[in-house]
């Protein structure tokens, strides 16, 4: 471990207090997990606490922990996580927020803190089903108008029944049905005659 690294953990316990669940560090990089109640508070206090300074919001994704490392989850399934950066203090911070119900999730939302977390919100609503609470627009961004259920959920369906598309002769979007035939992949056979044998 780096002794920045170290430095950076001891400033955020400091700061976030009895608001930080855990902080860890691995393979040089330090991840936070807070409580979904305290995640406005927490990241203001990231953003704005001179000690930390993390001014930009480079990335927010879902993650669906029901069988993380093919083992089940003991704990929350669904967490948002964030990856901030510091330009003044040149260092990166990880955040994960468990959402509190598996069945409906929701966590607040730091658009009004990050600007730039608009569409990462909308991408992980998209594709994970995690509401953002005080969200100004959220909304399907990458799946089709009329999808059902969310993709990146790991008990949603492998193959579908319906596909949509735009159809030209009629001029409007058309549901059709979809037919996927289970197959078998099997690699080509290396063959003895091919390399002179």
């Amino acid at each position: 471990m780096s002794l920045k690294m170290e430095e950076l953990k001891s400033a955020v316990e400091q700061v976030l207090g009895d608001k930080l669940v855990s902080a860890k560090i691995a393979l040089d990089e330090l991840t936070i997990v807070c409580k979904s109640a305290d995640t406005l508070s927490v990241m203001t206090s990231l953003r704005d606490n001179a000690a930390l300074s993390f001014e930009q919001c480079i990335d927010i994704c879902g993650m669906d922990y029901s069988t993380y490392k093919d083992e089940p989850q003991d704990g929350p399934r669904f967490a948002v996580v964030y990856h901030l950066l510091s330009l003044t203090h040149n260092t990166r911070i990880r955040v994960r927020i468990f959402a509190e119900d598996d069945s409906f999730p929701v966590v607040p939302s730091v658009n009004d803190i990050w600007s730039a977390a608009n569409w990462f919100e909308r991408e992980a609503f998209d594709l994970f089903g995690i509401v953002f609470e005080g969200h100004p627009d959220l909304r399907r961004l990458l799946t089709d108008y009329g999808f059902v259920g969310h993709p990146f959920r790991k008990d949603f369906p492998v193959s579908g029944h319906v596909e949509m598309r735009y159809d030209a002769a009629q001029q409007r979007v058309i549901y059709q049905p979809v037919t996927i035939e289970p197959r078998e992949i099997t690699p080509r056979i290396v063959r003895e005659e091919n390399y002179g044998g």
